[in-house]
């Protein structure tokens, strides 16, 4: 008896699966008919953020974008606040709050500020051409935010509520380095299970397929100042003690200090000296860009910065070097890269590959919400584009159905867990 009820069971098992496997795809097949439903509504949202300039120092604009993604946030049916940020401009961080049924608290980041001035649509307006859209700050990060805010409504759509908690944070400072939102972004990482951070990954070409990071680097500003002697630059230069000669040899002699450190990077960007042509000067100062992706990286480049400038060209001239940290580094670890490689399976059902990216030089907030290493953090799931700072940046249309897609199973799968 017990012998014909076996395979009996097994055929009632591979029935089962059979149903949920067909009812898996069925499901699918759903989302991505939604995606492509959102596409000309994401376009539309696009159009209207790159037609409000926000540039970092833009206080009005900034504003103007924090009252858009809000009053989009209330619409889709979350509760909304605002944040001040403590530093910078002085604008608003837009903090979106749901509330769902399950037990997961996940967390969609992207910031809403862009590096243009003011005035930059009369150069610079927004337009399409072929599967490029062209605007100011597009696809970085205006699309990250677009992703986000179509995702939720499809799965608003859908009546998806399989999460204790689905918090939206947009911030206004990430382009000056979140001096006044970084604190406030870890904080408020530290609380969920999951974040998705949403700049944009790159566009074919230069890239072969879209992907996701799992590393950037930490930022830190460097700073190097000579003191030396004035004097009259015709008449008694042998008097003074040349700030600018002297600068100029230690920012020889330090120029690859960071080339014996693994993890760091450091190359002097801005510098000045003197007031005056008729004088020596006695001041000079020169800037760095720092990036980081080891922890201890910012003590050993003072240390082997602080021996290099010992050695002195202009006698009786007082070097000193200092470096203020920054963003920290974005390291996502064995979690991340796991929940990476979901992200490729999920664009594998699309019949698409998506990379995964290890490293960029480029700085992004996933390092403040990856800081304390309690949520698992994963980059990039924007819209793909290029040109970002420059005077051509574009998102590329056809990535937007199978973004939609990806953030839109990513989150429902991390509800499952």
């Amino acid at each position: 008896m017990t012998l014909r009820l076996v395979p009996l069971l097994a055929v009632s098992l591979l029935v089962l699966v059979s149903a949920n496997a067909t009812a898996l795809t069925a499901a699918d097949e759903k989302l991505k008919a939604a995606a492509e439903q959102e596409k000309a509504p994401l376009i539309e949202t696009l159009h209207d953020m790159v037609m409000i300039e926000s540039g970092s120092s833009d206080v009005e604009g900034l504003a103007k974008m924090a009252d858009f993604t809000e009053a989009r946030l209330k619409a889709l049916g979350a509760t909304t606040r605002r944040q001040k940020t403590t530093a910078g401009a002085g604008a608003d961080i837009v903090v979106g709050t749901f509330e769902g049924t399950g037990k997961r608290k996940l967390m969609l980041i992207g910031h809403m500020d862009t590096v243009y001035q003011r005035g930059i649509l009369a150069t610079e307006p927004y337009h399409a051409d072929g599967t490029k859209i062209f605007g100011p700050g597009i696809a970085d990060d205006k699309g990250g935010i677009a992703v986000i805010l179509h995702t939720l409504k499809i799965l608003k759509d859908t009546g998806w509520r399989d999460y204790a908690t689905l918090t939206v944070s947009l911030n206004p400072d990430e382009e000056v380095g979140s001096i006044g939102s970084g604190e406030f972004i870890s904080e408020l990482a530290d609380q969920h299970d999951v974040v998705l951070s949403c700049e944009p990954t790159a566009a074919s070409p230069p890239a072969q397929n879209d992907s996701l990071l799992l590393g950037a680097s930490g930022t830190a500003t460097g700073t190097i100042k000579v003191k030396g002697r004035a004097s009259h630059a015709g008449a008694a230069p042998d008097r003074g003690r040349n700030a600018l000669i002297e600068l100029s040899h230690q920012l020889l002699q330090t120029q690859d200090v960071a080339k014996s450190i693994p993890g760091t990077q450091l190359n002097w960007t801005t510098s000045k000296a003197g007031t005056v042509r008729n004088q020596i000067p006695e001041d000079a100062e020169a800037g760095a860009d720092i990036r980081l992706t080891v922890s201890d990286g910012i003590a050993k480049l003072q240390a082997a910065l602080d021996e290099k400038i010992k050695n002195k060209l202009v006698p009786d001239t007082e070097t000193t070097v200092s470096i203020v940290p920054g963003r920290p580094p974005f390291v996502a670890g064995e979690r991340g890269r796991a929940l990476a490689q979901e992200g490729q399976a999920i664009y594998a059902e699309l019949g698409r590959k998506l990379d995964i990216a290890e490293m960029t030089g480029g700085g992004t907030d996933a390092g403040y919400a990856n800081r304390s290493g309690k949520a698992v953090v994963v980059e990039s799931f924007g819209l793909a584009g290029f040109g970002y700072h420059a005077r051509d940046e574009y998102i590329d249309t056809n990535s937007i159905v199978p973004r939609l897609y990806l953030m839109t199973r990513m989150l429902i799968e991390q509800g499952k867990k």
